[in-house]
C-alpha cells in the first residue's frame, strides 16, 4: 500500500508544480513570461534537492535552478527561516546565469515544521544598466545585482528592496509585478502541497522525497549502463560577438555515469556572451537527457549521474565579474554539441543542428539625444524562433525553439505593448536544409515604428556566420540575417544595411527592421526524399531547395 500511495503522491506532485507554473504565467507582468513561457517552477526537499519540475519552462532555468536552491539554504539555513519568509536573488552564479532572471524560493511550513521548498524563476525584461544585451564588458555594467536576501520576512514585504529595484530599472511596474507573481506561484504550490499531505495522512515529506530521488537515480543509471563505454568527441563553431567561438566536447561513458567535458573550448569573451557554469551544466545535461533516460523524470536523482565540466576561464565557465547577460546565445548551442557526441554513441538517434539560439531582441525607444524625445517610451523583449534540425525519421519543426522550448510572442501582444507595427511575419521559404528529411524553416519579421520615430534594437542572434549543419549528407540550413531597409521604392525595398548579429543599433526614423531567422539542417541525401513530401512543400510555397 505504501508503494501505491507513493506513486499517487508523485502523480499529485507533478500536477502541483504544473499548476505552480500556470499561476506564474497567469499573473506575470512580463510578456516574455506570460506569452512565451520563459520560466521554471519546481518543488525541492528540505536539503534543497529538486524533486519535481513543471513541464512548462526552459531547461536553462529548470536545470540551473536545480543547483540554485542549495545555495539559498547555505545563506539562510532552514532552521533560521519562518513561515511567511520568501527569498530572492538574480545573481547569475547563485541563480540561473544572468541578471534578468529572478529566482524566488519559498519554504513551506506545517505549523513550525519545514516540509519542503518551492522555487520559481522568470525573466524580467529590464534590470537597468546597459539593458539586456551582449555589449557590456563586465557584470557591473549589466544592471542591478541582488544577492540572496529576503523579499518577504514573516509575511512583510521588504519595501526597501522593492524601492531599490524600482529606482534602477526602466519599467518598475513590470519588475515589481513579476516579483509578486513569483511569490504567488510558490505560495499556491505550498498551499496545495500541505493539502496533499493532509489528504494522504503524511506528517513528513522526507521519506517520499528520498524515494523519488532514489528511483529516478536508479532508472537513469540503468539507461546509461546499456550504452557502450568510451570517449566520444564533437566540436562546433558559432558566431560569437566579434569573432567565432569554438565549442569542444568530450563525452565519456563509464559504467552508470556520463561525464561531459568542454576543455578546448574558447576562452572568455570581452563581451557579455560568457556562460556561468550553472547554465552550461543545465543545457549540456539536457542534451544528454534528450537521448538517454528521456522517460525518466527530471530531478536531482536523474541529474546526478551526469557531470558537466569546463575549465575556469573558459567561455563556458565564466567567473564573477564576467559579463554574462547574453549567456543564452552560446549556452543554447550546447545541446547540439552534446548531441553530436551522442550520435556516435547511438547512431541515428540525434537530430541535425538547428537554429538553437532563440532570436529575442530587446526593442526600446531611442530617447534623449538618440531620437525623438516625445515618442512613446517602451521596452519589450519579443521571442522569434528559427527552425529545428531534421529529426532522424521526420522533417524538422519550423519556427520552433529547441532547446529552450519557449514560444514565439504573438504579434498582437507585441503591438499592444509597444508603439511598433509588425508589417510582415511569415515562413522563410527555402530556409530548411535539404535532405531525406529537411530542416525546419525559419521566419521573416519586418518591424516599423508606428509613430515614425527611431528605435533601438539590442541583438543576441547567432547562426548568421555559422549556419546549422546537416547530418549524414543533409544540407546546412539557411544562415540568419538582420538588416535595415529604408523603405525606398526601387522595387527591392530601398537601400539595405546589413547589421551584425550581436550588439545594439539604432533603426532610423521611417526605416524597417528585418529579421530572417535561421533554418535547421537536413538529414540524409536529398535525392532519397519522398517525392510526395517534396510536392507538398512545393505546393505550400515552402520549397526547400535553395
Amino acid at each position: 500500500m505504501n508503494d501505491i500511495r507513493d506513486q499517487l503522491v508523485w502523480n499529485r506532485l507533478l500536477a502541483i508544480v504544473e499548476e505552480q507554473a500556470q499561476t506564474l504565467m497567469r499573473t506575470a507582468f512580463s510578456t516574455v513570461v506570460r506569452e512565451a513561457g520563459d520560466l521554471s517552477a519546481g518543488v525541492f526537499d528540505t536539503t534543497g534537492a529538486m524533486l519535481a519540475q513543471a513541464v512548462t519552462g526552459t531547461p536553462g532555468h529548470v536545470n540551473a535552478m536545480a543547483a540554485s536552491v542549495g545555495k539559498f539554504l547555505v545563506r539562510y539555513p532552514l532552521p533560521t527561516l519562518a513561515p511567511g519568509d520568501v527569498l530572492v536573488t538574480n545573481d547569475p552564479w547563485d541563480g540561473t546565469g544572468h541578471l534578468n532572471d529572478f529566482t524566488v524560493v519559498t519554504p513551506v511550513f506545517d505549523g513550525d515544521k519545514a516540509m519542503a521548498l518551492f522555487a520559481a524563476t522568470s525573466h524580467i525584461a529590464d534590470v537597468g544598466g546597459r539593458g539586456f544585451g551582449p555589449d557590456a564588458g563586465e557584470l557591473f555594467e549589466e544592471g542591478l545585482r541582488i544577492p540572496i536576501m529576503k523579499l518577504f520576512e514573516r509575511g512583510e514585504r521588504n519595501d526597501a528592496l522593492m524601492r531599490l529595484i524600482a529606482a534602477n530599472v526602466r519599467d518598475p511596474v513590470v519588475a515589481e509585478g513579476d516579483l509578486h507573481s513569483l511569490t504567488a506561484c510558490n505560495h499556491n504550490g505550498g498551499r496545495q502541497l500541505l493539502a496533499m499531505l493532509r489528504e494522504f495522512e503524511l506528517d513528513s515529506f522526507d521519506r517520499v522525497g528520498r524515494w523519488i530521488i532514489a528511483t529516478s537515480r536508479r532508472a537513469m543509471a540503468e539507461e546509461i549502463r546499456a550504452l557502450p563505454d568510451g570517449v566520444y568527441r564533437h566540436a562546433m563553431d558559432v558566431d560569437g560577438y566579434d569573432q567565432p567561438v569554438h565549442l569542444a566536447c568530450a563525452l565519456t561513458i563509464a559504467g552508470d555515469a556520463i561525464d561531459v567535458d568542454f576543455a578546448g573550448s574558447s576562452g572568455l569573451s570581452p563581451y557579455g556572451i560568457n556562460v556561468p557554469l550553472n547554465y552550461t551544466e543545465a543545457y549540456a545535461s539536457f542534451g544528454v537527457r534528450c537521448v538517454v533516460g528521456n522517460d525518466v523524470p527530471n530531478n536531482a536523482g536523474s541529474l546526478q549521474p551526469v557531470t558537466v565540466r569546463a575549465p575556469a576561464g573558459c567561455i563556458l565557465n565564466a567567473e564573477f565579474p564576467a559579463a554574462v547577460s547574453a549567456r543564452h546565445a552560446i549556452g543554447q548551442m550546447l545541446p547540439d554539441v552534446v548531441l553530436g557526441c551522442m550520435d556516435q554513441v547511438l547512431p541515428g538517434v540525434a537530430p541535425a543542428e538547428g537554429a538553437s539560439c532563440i532570436w529575442n531582441p530587446v526593442l526600446r525607444n531611442a530617447g534623449g539625444a538618440l531620437g525623438n524625445a516625445s515618442a512613446t517610451p517602451f521596452v519589450i523583449n519579443p521571442i522569434f524562433n528559427g527552425g529545428t534540425g531534421a529529426r532522424p525519421t521526420k522533417d524538422g519543426l519550423s519556427t520552433t525553439a529547441f532547446p529552450s522550448g519557449v514560444r514565439t510572442t504573438p504579434t498582437e501582444v507585441n503591438e499592444v505593448t509597444a508603439p511598433l507595427i509588425f508589417t510582415r511575419r511569415e515562413y522563410r521559404s527555402g530556409s530548411g536544409g535539404a535532405g531525406t528529411y529537411r530542416g525546419g524553416l525559419g521566419q521573416v519579421i519586418e518591424v516599423v515604428h508606428a509613430q515614425g520615430a527611431p528605435f533601438v534594437i539590442s541583438k543576441m542572434f547567432d547562426r548568421i556566420g555559422h549556419p546549422a549543419q546537416g547530418r549524414r549528407g543533409g544540407e546546412d540550413g539557411a544562415a540568419g540575417r538582420v538588416y535595415i531597409k529604408d523603405g525606398g521604392k526601387d522595387g527591392n525595398g530601398g537601400n539595405r544595411r546589413e547589421l551584425r548579429g550581436k550588439g545594439q543599433d539604432i533603426v532610423p526614423a521611417g526605416a524597417t527592421l528585418v529579421m530572417e531567422t535561421p533554418g535547421g539542417g537536413g538529414i540524409g541525401d536529398a535525392a532519397e526524399r519522398d517525392p510526395e513530401a517534396t510536392a507538398a512543400d512545393n505546393a505550400a510555397g515552402l520549397t526547400y531547395r535553395r
